[in-house]
């Protein structure tokens, strides 16, 4: 079992397409300090990096996060040295997120907060689609911010223990 403390800098990469709401990316920029992920943001965006309300969900957290903006999906892809290692977080799938081997450096990847993400994404990688199950009745979704962290922990779990 490796100790978290010997983990690398950058355990993974969480990438949020064409995020609306600055309090959701503020919190999940505190969930990527919190557990060593960096922050991709891509494509046009809901509100502008220096708004009060992402300075104010991140709290003082901003400054210490490893995070890159990215104007095109097609500029971010770029980076994607390995595209069987992203992990594409959707509700259109049941592969429960933690049937998953996740490894260091992957990608966890989240679309907007009103649409998800887009349709055709999702079909060019049907076999990296995850979803994290909800039981309640009449539930469609989670909070980005909630996913992003459930989804982060269990990574970090994952790698911690192998």
């Amino acid at each position: 079992m490796k100790s978290i403390d010997t983990l690398p800098k950058s355990i993974f990469k969480i990438v949020l397409i064409e995020p609306e709401i600055p309090q959701n990316t503020g919190n999940i920029g505190r969930t990527c300090v919190a557990t060593n992920c960096e922050l991709h943001l891509v494509g046009k965006m809901g509100f502008e990096i220096n708004d009060k309300n992402l300075k104010r969900a991140g709290l003082d957290y901003w400054p210490h996060l490893t995070w890159f903006y990215h104007e095109s999906f097609e500029d971010w892809w770029k980076l994607v040295e390995d595209p069987s290692r992203i992990w594409l977080f959707t509700t259109k799938t049941k592969r429960v997120y933690f049937e998953t081997q996740y490894q260091l450096g992957d990608w966890f990847v989240f679309g907007k907060e009103t649409k998800g993400l887009p349709p055709d994404l999702l079909s060019r990688f049907p076999a990296q689609l995850v979803t994290i199950p909800m039981l309640g009745e009449g539930a469609r979704s989670l909070n980005l911010a909630t996913t992003v962290a459930i989804a982060s922990y269990e990574g970090v779990r994952q790698v911690s223990t192998r």
